[in-house]
């Protein structure tokens, strides 16, 4: 999904760069508030960063000017929220543009935009729907397909927003943007929905260690948000 250094026309990295701005802004003031008003969930801030940093730096060529990767930054959005998952997702960014040349600083704000955004309000949204739907019938089994959905959808619609992305910069000479959008997001889907749906499982995977390592975390952060699920697991072990 990261777009490389210097293949997006100034025009478009600008502009990409002055949408995502507010965002990242508003996410610092949500991480100071978040470090300041709780210290004790500095170790998992820094763990939800590293998992979308080592997930998101598993390239795989696609695109020509582009890659394929699980991003990671679903978990991060359902334990902390967006905004917060705005500025991580950031230092994630610049960090792999700086150090692994994955990405780029003039194609920043584009990506920051598709990943760091976009991606975790779409799965932070997807999850919120899922638990709404499913918490009634009680046990664990809605929290983990929440969560699946939630990282999936936070991995889908960063490509999504990339091929859009994409399209605008460079419209298909015979059918525009829409033809392009199409070419993009065809080539896109081949390697990104089976990722999407690894990276589901694994989200769900690591919520469930969470839930044995971690409990308590996981109920002040409101990702449990009542006794039942505690009750089943101490049921079956």
């Amino acid at each position: 999904m990261h777009i490389a250094e210097g293949y997006l026309p100034w025009e478009h990295a600008a502009a990409w760069g002055v949408a995502s701005a507010p965002f990242v802004v508003h996410g610092a003031r949500a991480l100071t508030r978040e470090v300041r008003n709780r210290p004790e969930n500095t170790l998992l801030l820094g763990a939800s960063g590293a998992f979308s940093f080592v997930l998101s730096a598993l390239k795989i060529p696609s695109v020509t000017g582009s890659c394929s990767h699980p991003t990671g930054t679903g978990l991060g959005a359902i334990l902390f929220r967006p905004p917060i998952m705005a500025v991580l997702g950031t230092i994630t960014l610049l960090f792999q543009a700086l150090l692994l040349a994955h990405g780029g600083l003039t194609t920043l704000g584009a990506n920051v935009f598709s990943m760091a955004i976009v991606g975790p309000w779409a799965g932070y949204g997807a999850y919120r729907l899922a638990r709404s739907l499913l918490d009634r019938r009680g046990g664990t089994m809605p929290l983990d397909v929440a969560v699946f959905a939630g990282a999936f959808v936070a991995d889908l619609s960063t490509y999504c927003v990339t091929s859009v992305q994409l399209a605008l910069a460079f419209p298909d000479p015979d059918s525009g943007f829409p033809g392009a959008l199409a070419k993009f997001g065809g080539i896109f889907s081949l390697t990104q929905i089976p990722l999407a749906i690894s990276e589901g499982l694994l989200t769900v995977l690591v919520v469930r260690l969470l839930r044995q390592s971690s409990r308590g975390d996981l109920i002040r952060l409101g990702v449990l948000t009542d006794a039942r699920p505690v009750r089943e697991e101490e049921k079956s072990k």
